[in-house]
Protein backbone atom coordinates (compact mmCIF):
# COMPACT_ATOMS: atom_id res chain seq x y z
CA UNK A 1 0.00 0.00 0.00
CA UNK A 2 2.86 2.39 0.75
CA UNK A 3 4.47 1.66 -2.64
CA UNK A 4 1.19 2.43 -4.44
CA UNK A 5 0.80 5.73 -2.59
CA UNK A 6 4.38 6.73 -3.41
CA UNK A 7 3.91 5.81 -7.09
CA UNK A 8 0.73 7.91 -7.24
CA UNK A 9 2.60 10.93 -5.84
CA UNK A 10 5.57 10.57 -8.21
CA UNK A 11 6.33 13.37 -10.67
CA UNK A 12 8.88 13.43 -13.48
CA UNK A 13 10.47 16.05 -15.69
CA UNK A 14 10.16 14.49 -19.14
CA UNK A 15 12.13 14.93 -22.35
CA UNK A 16 12.59 13.24 -25.70
CA UNK A 17 15.74 11.46 -26.83
CA UNK A 18 15.65 9.70 -30.22
CA UNK A 19 11.83 9.80 -30.35
CA UNK A 20 11.42 8.06 -26.98
CA UNK A 21 10.00 9.72 -23.87
CA UNK A 22 12.31 9.68 -20.85
CA UNK A 23 12.07 11.27 -17.45
CA UNK A 24 13.88 11.94 -14.21
CA UNK A 25 12.42 12.55 -10.77
CA UNK A 26 11.16 16.12 -10.62
CA UNK A 27 12.72 16.70 -7.20
CA UNK A 28 16.20 16.15 -8.75
CA UNK A 29 15.71 18.79 -11.47
CA UNK A 30 17.30 22.18 -10.85
CA UNK A 31 16.19 23.87 -14.08
CA UNK A 32 15.44 23.38 -17.77
CA UNK A 33 17.29 25.48 -20.36
CA UNK A 34 17.40 26.13 -24.07
CA UNK A 35 20.57 25.13 -25.89
CA UNK A 36 23.68 26.83 -24.52
CA UNK A 37 27.23 27.07 -25.85
CA UNK A 38 29.24 24.12 -24.57
CA UNK A 39 33.04 24.03 -24.41
CA UNK A 40 34.52 20.65 -25.38
CA UNK A 41 36.86 18.87 -22.95
CA UNK A 42 39.75 16.91 -24.49
CA UNK A 43 40.13 13.27 -23.40
CA UNK A 44 36.83 13.30 -21.48
CA UNK A 45 34.54 10.30 -21.15
CA UNK A 46 32.60 9.78 -24.40
CA UNK A 47 29.27 10.93 -22.92
CA UNK A 48 30.75 14.14 -21.52
CA UNK A 49 30.23 16.59 -24.39
CA UNK A 50 31.80 19.47 -22.50
CA UNK A 51 31.25 22.20 -19.93
CA UNK A 52 28.84 25.10 -19.81
CA UNK A 53 28.85 28.29 -17.80
CA UNK A 54 25.65 28.44 -15.77
CA UNK A 55 25.57 31.91 -14.20
CA UNK A 56 29.24 31.72 -13.26
CA UNK A 57 29.24 28.05 -12.25
CA UNK A 58 30.92 25.50 -14.51
CA UNK A 59 28.59 22.55 -15.13
CA UNK A 60 29.42 19.34 -17.03
CA UNK A 61 27.12 18.50 -19.97
CA UNK A 62 26.27 14.86 -20.65
CA UNK A 63 24.88 13.57 -23.96
CA UNK A 64 22.09 11.15 -23.07
CA UNK A 65 22.21 9.58 -26.53
CA UNK A 66 25.72 8.32 -25.77
CA UNK A 67 24.81 7.08 -22.28
CA UNK A 68 21.75 5.26 -23.62
CA UNK A 69 23.71 3.68 -26.48
CA UNK A 70 21.68 5.49 -29.15
CA UNK A 71 22.98 6.74 -32.49
CA UNK A 72 24.42 10.25 -32.55
CA UNK A 73 22.44 13.23 -33.75
CA UNK A 74 22.12 13.68 -37.49
CA UNK A 75 25.24 14.96 -39.27
CA UNK A 76 25.55 18.72 -39.42
CA UNK A 77 24.31 19.21 -35.87
CA UNK A 78 27.13 20.41 -33.67
CA UNK A 79 26.86 18.61 -30.37
CA UNK A 80 26.15 20.92 -27.50
CA UNK A 81 25.17 23.96 -29.55
CA UNK A 82 22.19 23.04 -31.73
CA UNK A 83 20.49 20.73 -29.26
CA UNK A 84 16.92 21.47 -28.29
CA UNK A 85 17.46 21.62 -24.56
CA UNK A 86 19.29 20.94 -21.36
CA UNK A 87 17.87 19.47 -18.18
CA UNK A 88 20.07 20.52 -15.27
CA UNK A 89 19.84 17.91 -12.52
CA UNK A 90 21.29 17.62 -9.03
CA UNK A 91 23.99 14.97 -9.16
CA UNK A 92 25.92 13.62 -6.19
CA UNK A 93 28.79 16.05 -6.86
CA UNK A 94 26.75 19.05 -8.01
CA UNK A 95 24.67 20.06 -11.00
CA UNK A 96 24.94 18.21 -14.33
CA UNK A 97 23.30 19.27 -17.61
CA UNK A 98 21.65 16.46 -19.57
CA UNK A 99 21.66 17.19 -23.32
CA UNK A 100 18.29 16.09 -24.76
CA UNK A 101 16.62 16.30 -28.17
CA UNK A 102 13.48 18.04 -26.91
CA UNK A 103 12.00 19.17 -23.63
CA UNK A 104 8.57 17.70 -22.87
CA UNK A 105 6.69 18.52 -19.67
CA UNK A 106 6.07 17.48 -16.09
CA UNK A 107 4.14 14.23 -15.79
CA UNK A 108 2.61 12.74 -12.67
CA UNK A 109 1.81 9.13 -11.90
CA UNK A 110 -1.83 10.08 -11.44
CA UNK A 111 -1.99 10.75 -15.23
CA UNK A 112 -1.51 7.05 -15.94
CA UNK A 113 -4.68 4.98 -16.39
CA UNK A 114 -6.02 3.67 -13.08
CA UNK A 115 -5.15 0.07 -13.96
CA UNK A 116 -1.54 1.00 -14.73
CA UNK A 117 -0.69 3.53 -12.02
CA UNK A 118 2.06 1.44 -10.54
CA UNK A 119 5.46 1.79 -12.11
CA UNK A 120 6.55 -1.33 -13.96
CA UNK A 121 10.04 -2.31 -15.11
CA UNK A 122 10.53 -1.99 -18.90
CA UNK A 123 9.99 -5.46 -20.40
CA UNK A 124 12.82 -5.21 -22.95
CA UNK A 125 15.31 -3.57 -20.62
CA UNK A 126 14.35 -5.11 -17.25
CA UNK A 127 17.96 -5.85 -16.35
CA UNK A 128 19.34 -2.48 -17.51
CA UNK A 129 20.33 -0.47 -14.42
CA UNK A 130 19.99 2.87 -16.27
CA UNK A 131 16.21 2.52 -16.10
CA UNK A 132 14.34 2.81 -12.80
CA UNK A 133 10.94 1.95 -14.23
CA UNK A 134 8.50 2.51 -17.07
CA UNK A 135 5.17 4.24 -16.63
CA UNK A 136 2.44 3.66 -19.18
CA UNK A 137 0.82 6.96 -20.10
CA UNK A 138 -2.26 7.26 -22.31
CA UNK A 139 -0.26 8.34 -25.39
CA UNK A 140 3.08 6.52 -24.88
CA UNK A 141 5.45 4.83 -22.47
CA UNK A 142 7.55 6.98 -20.14
CA UNK A 143 10.93 5.44 -19.28
CA UNK A 144 12.19 6.82 -15.97
CA UNK A 145 15.97 6.95 -15.66
CA UNK A 146 17.85 5.89 -12.56
CA UNK A 147 19.65 9.22 -12.43
CA UNK A 148 22.49 8.18 -10.11
CA UNK A 149 23.41 5.16 -12.22
CA UNK A 150 22.99 7.08 -15.48
CA UNK A 151 25.39 9.80 -14.29
CA UNK A 152 27.85 7.18 -13.04
CA UNK A 153 27.90 5.62 -16.51
CA UNK A 154 28.23 9.03 -18.17
CA UNK A 155 31.45 9.87 -16.34
CA UNK A 156 33.06 6.44 -16.78
CA UNK A 157 35.72 6.08 -19.45
CA UNK A 158 35.74 2.81 -21.41
CA UNK A 159 38.14 0.20 -20.01
CA UNK A 160 39.72 -0.56 -23.40
CA UNK A 161 41.42 2.77 -23.98
CA UNK A 162 43.84 3.15 -26.86
CA UNK A 163 45.19 6.48 -25.63
CA UNK A 164 48.78 7.30 -24.59
CA UNK A 165 48.32 5.75 -21.14
CA UNK A 166 47.43 2.37 -22.68
CA UNK A 167 50.51 2.47 -24.92
CA UNK A 168 52.72 3.27 -21.92
CA UNK A 169 51.37 0.24 -20.06
CA UNK A 170 51.82 -2.20 -22.96
CA UNK A 171 54.85 -4.53 -22.79
CA UNK A 172 57.83 -3.29 -24.83
CA UNK A 173 57.52 -6.13 -27.35
CA UNK A 174 53.86 -5.28 -28.08
CA UNK A 175 54.44 -1.69 -29.23
CA UNK A 176 54.27 -1.11 -32.96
Amino acid sequence: MIATTRANEAAWCTFVVADALYGVELERVQEVLRAQPITRVPLAAPALVGLLNLRGRIVPAVDLRTVLGLPPRRPGTRRGEQDSGLVVVRGADGPVALVVDAIADVRRAIEAPAAAQRAIPPAREASDPRFACAVPLPERLLVVLDLDHTLELAFTRPAADSGPEAAAEAPAGDRS
